[in-house]
Order: C-alpha cells, then sequence, then structure tokens
C-alpha cells in the first residue's frame, strides 16, 4: 500500500511529465514548418489568359536563401540589376540581358539586401556587418559593424547609408567611409514577427515602422525626431494578440505615406506631418503597391485588395489566391503581378482583379515582392533562380474568376473612436491558423 504522501510524490511527477510532454507537442505544433494546422493553400483555378507573357532572360544565383525564409529583394540602378544570397554572394547583372557584369563572393551570411545607388552596394548580415560595394566594379568599399543583425535593405541618400536592425535600432553611416553619424534606438516589444520594416528616406526625412504600430520620421543628417504616429493599438489579452508590427516598407507617393500593419490596418498619412487621413482593417505584413488613383496590399490571408488611394474604400478584392502565403503585389503596365509559395507569377487584370496571366518561375517559393524597372518585372526565388519578364495583351475578351466586390468603408480620423474592434471582423476569425512561425524580440515598450 502506497502511502497518501507517497501516492501525492507519484502524481506531482506524473502529472509534470504529462505537462512537459504536452508543453513540447504544443511547442511542436506552433513551430514546426511541416506539420502544422494551417490552412492549406488554395488549388489554382482555370483561367482564360487575356495576357501573352515573356520571359526575357532568368539565372540561378548561388544558393538563393536556402529554405530560411530571409526575405532577399533584387534591386535594379540603371541598366543593372544587382543580387545576393545567404552564402554571401552578391552579383550584378546587365538588366536587359542577365548577363554577368560582376560577382563578389564576400563569405558573409547576409540577411538583408542588397541596397544600391550611383556608387554603392550595400548587404547587411547576420552578424550585425554592413558591406558596401563599388557598384561598377563589385570592389569592397569598407565594411562596419552595427548592434545586430539585418534584415533588411540598408539605404543611401545625400550621402547618408541608412541601416535598420532588429533590436530596434537605425543606424546612419557615412556613405564614403562607414563611420557611424546618428542613432536612434526603440525598445523592442517581447513578441514580434521575425522581420523589420525597410526605412525609406524621401524629403530629406527617413520614414521607418517600427514594432508595436509606430511609423517615425527622422531628419536624414542628424537623427533628429520630426513626428511620430501610432497608427495602431494593441488589442487582446495575450502577447500573440497584441502584436502590431509594420514588417513592410512604407509607400511614399506625392505627400502621402502608406504603410501595413499586422494584425491591425492599413493607413494613409501625411508625409509632412504623420497625421493619419485614412485607415482600413486589413491586417497585413507585405509591401504595398500603388498607381495615381489605386493602393493594391495583399492581406495576411492571400488576398489581393485594390483600394481608392485618397479614401481607402475597395475597388476590388480577389480572393482565389487564400492561404498561398502571397507577396505583396507590384505593377506593370496595366497588370498588378505577385509571387506565391509555389513558385508561380499570378497576373491580375489592374482594374478588375481578374486573372490575366500566370507563369512558373520554378517549383521554390517566391518570398518578396517581384520590382519593377525598365518596362520589365524581375522576379526572385527562394531557391536561387532571378527571372525577367514582359508581357503584352492578347485578342481574348472574356473576364472569368472576377473578384468579389466590396462595399467596407474606411476609418477617417474623426470616425475612429466608434470603429468596430479589428478583433470581431470576420477576416480576423482564422488568423491564428495561418501565421504562428516566425517571432523574436527582446522587452516589450511601455504603453
Amino acid at each position: 500500500m502506497y502511502s497518501p504522501l507517497r501516492t501525492l510524490i507519484l502524481l506531482i511527477i506524473f502529472s509534470t511529465c504529462v505537462s512537459c510532454s504536452s508543453t513540447q507537442k504544443l511547442a511542436e505544433s506552433i513551430f514546426a514548418s511541416d506539420d502544422d494546422n494551417s490552412e492549406p493553400p488554395s488549388p489554382l483555378v482555370d483561367i482564360v489568359a487575356t495576357a501573352d507573357l515573356n520571359q526575357v532572360w532568368s539565372e540561378n544565383i548561388g544558393k538563393g536563401t536556402d529554405e530560411l525564409f530571409i526575405k532577399l529583394t533584387p534591386v535594379v540602378m540603371g541598366e543593372h540589376v544587382f543580387i545576393a544570397d545567404t552564402r554571401g554572394e552578391i552579383v550584378a547583372l546587365f538588366a536587359d540581358s542577365g548577363k554577368n557584369v560582376w560577382e563578389n563572393d564576400s563569405d558573409l551570411p547576409i540577411t538583408g539586401g542588397p541596397g544600391a545607388d550611383e556608387n554603392l552596394v550595400l548587404v547587411g548580415t547576420s552578424e550585425g556587418d554592413v558591406l558596401a560595394l563599388a557598384s561598377e566594379s563589385g570592389e569592397e568599399a569598407w565594411r562596419t559593424k552595427v548592434s545586430s543583425e539585418i534584415l533588411s535593405p540598408p539605404r543611401e541618400s545625400d550621402g547618408v547609408v541608412v541601416v535598420r536592425t532588429i533590436d530596434g535600432k537605425i543606424f546612419a553611416l557615412d556613405a564614403t567611409t562607414g563611420d557611424r553619424l546618428w542613432i536612434y534606438d526603440r525598445t523592442v516589444p517581447n513578441l514580434t514577427l521575425r522581420g523589420t520594416s525597410t526605412p525609406i528616406i524621401a524629403n530629406g526625412l527617413v520614414i521607418a515602422g517600427f514594432d508595436g504600430g509606430r511609423l517615425t520620421a527622422l531628419e536624414l543628417k542628424t537623427g533628429k525626431l520630426i513626428w511620430e504616429a501610432k497608427v495602431a493599438i494593441p488589442r487582446g489579452r495575450s502577447q500573440l494578440e497584441r502584436m502590431v508590427d509594420i514588417d513592410s516598407q512604407p509607400l511614399i507617393l506625392d505627400d502621402s505615406i502608406y504603410v501595413t500593419t499586422f494584425q491591425a490596418n492599413v493607413s494613409a498619412l501625411s508625409l509632412d506631418t504623420g497625421q493619419v487621413l485614412w485607415q482600413r482593417d486589413i491586417s497585413s505584413h507585405s509591401e504595398l503597391s500603388a498607381d495615381a488613383e489605386h493602393l493594391y496590399v495583399t492581406d495576411y490571408l492571400g488576398n489581393i485588395w485594390a483600394l481608392d488611394r485618397f479614401s481607402g474604400g475597395s475597388v476590388w478584392k480577389q480572393e482565389k489566391l487564400a492561404h498561398r502565403k502571397v507577396t505583396g503585389p507590384a505593377i506593370l503596365g496595366d497588370k498588378v503581378i505577385v509571387g506565391d509559395l509555389e513558385g508561380y507569377l499570378h497576373w491580375l487584370d489592374k482594374e478588375t482583379g481578374d486573372f490575366a496571366a500566370r507563369v512558373e518561375v520554378e517549383e521554390d517559393p517566391i518570398l518578396t515582392k517581384p520590382i519593377v524597372a525598365n518596362g520589365m518585372l524581375f522576379a526572385y526565388s527562394s531557391g536561387g533562380k532571378l527571372a525577367a519578364y514582359t508581357y503584352k495583351n492578347n485578342e481574348v475578351t472574356g473576364r472569368p474568376n472576377k473578384p468579389v466586390v466590396v462595399k467596407e468603408e474606411p476609418k477617417t480620423k474623426d470616425s475612429k473612436k466608434s470603429a468596430k474592434n479589428p478583433a470581431e471582423n470576420e477576416e480576423e476569425s482564422s488568423f491564428f491558423g495561418g501565421f504562428l512561425d516566425i517571432f523574436s524580440g527582446d522587452d516589450e515598450e511601455d504603453e
């Protein structure tokens, strides 16, 4: 016979073991990439192509991102396109032909970049190194160290290189020497998406988004804070529910800034003052695109939206790519183009959202928004394939797979107080099944 005390001890040990096992299973279910509870990707629908695509060229560039889900993005400057891989290879190609200009095998673990201007090609690494190469020759110009990992491309303007690190800092470096000019620092919340917003430079200002839903404008030459806007307010009880990160690059057009916030909204702000002009309850962590009238955004589920650029009102919504981990949209001519997890590029009619064409770049995912330059679209897969495309419309007049037109009204500054909690919206209901695998961070900022 077991004594009551001995029985109690055995029960505690048993429950602890069960608890440990359950915790391990819970962790595996959250962080495993091969077996999770996320929604399966929508199957590809049959389309009637209204555009004929032309692959101008394609090249395999190093090792790509090696399944690390690092979002390395090509950049075009003049007649050259620059790209890097996670093994340290940096390559310059002629944009019109894909022919090699130069290569530099830096042997660095590149995680951010490249950025480029007329003189420099810039990359950042997981160890906090910033490397600058001469854009014409690929020779090293300088290198310097910052505080932590760099996940976004360094930017240069007016002799200043701007670098964002994952610990909430922005560094300004001298573009000629790499010497440090100033630092701006913000505390990082305990739980964040793995990624950082790429700062953008305009009108002598550095516009940068931060975890916690804040957007700041800093003076380029001095780092002085000009204004700060909180575009999203955390809601919910858990840290996971309260994540409102800005992980995409803000978009500046005319005198307005457009920015997406994960688990919150799409916002338009005044470039001069940071005043919020309008907001829509659309959760996104992808880059935006815009033309004269419309703003194009991919939400966290993979739906593509066209919004009125001046009011935020809906124009169309394409829902047939849901759960395909769709990239932010690019614009080429009268087409909106996105990539997906199976290596496809989907070309949509810009006015209606109808499918116009589809092409498989390769089987590996396309993780980064395609870029448009010199009348061509450039797409880079995680397997390291870089391809350039043009298109022309054909004689087909049918418009299959029409998108759903939605009528939601945007929030203006005056209507915020009566706005419905985004967590109550239908499109938020299935969030946690689709995105629970890329978190990191430090101490949470005081509200």
